[in-house]
């Protein structure tokens, strides 16, 4: 295990509109207001389209091969994710996200061109004091 620490700064309140799009509207937000660093919960809908990822094809394989799960249909979203910074100092959304319809759900990793289906509720508070980074690769991500 590794860890750090770090003190709640701001926390905003965000409100997404029908066709904003994950990940690009979170890490657009944060790049305006100069946070590098947060967590974030997410609910609301999605629109038909886009994707998630709902594992590796082998928990054993480096690296992981994602199996992809494609969005059919209008459904509701709850996520959490995190805001780091990659490599170059741009804050990048990492979000799990469950997303249910007709009684169905799916839950997975949410991938860029998901879109906001009428309203998407953003809770994101900001961490300060803290030297996170996102790293590529799968033996050190935070």
């Amino acid at each position: 295990m590794k860890y750090s620490e770090g003190k709640v700064g701001r926390i905003f309140v965000i409100r997404l509109e029908d066709g904003d799009r994950m990940p690009d509207a979170i890490e657009s937000f944060a790049r305006k207001n100069n946070v590098l660093r947060g967590m974030c919960i997410l609910i609301g809908g999605i629109k038909d389209g886009g994707n998630i990822v709902v594992g590796p094809k082998n928990g054993d394989s480096l690296p992981p091969q994602p199996i992809t799960f494609r969005i059919n249909g209008v459904h509701e979203i709850a996520g959490v994710g995190t805001v780091f910074p990659d490599g170059e100092g741009n804050p990048k959304l990492h979000m799990h996200a469950s997303l249910g319809r007709e009684g169905k759900a799916s839950t997975g990793c949410i991938r860029p061109g998901i879109e906001v289906w009428k309203v998407g509720e953003i809770i994101l508070l900001e961490i300060k004091e803290n030297p996170a980074q996102r790293k590529k690769g799968y033996s050190n991500r935070i």
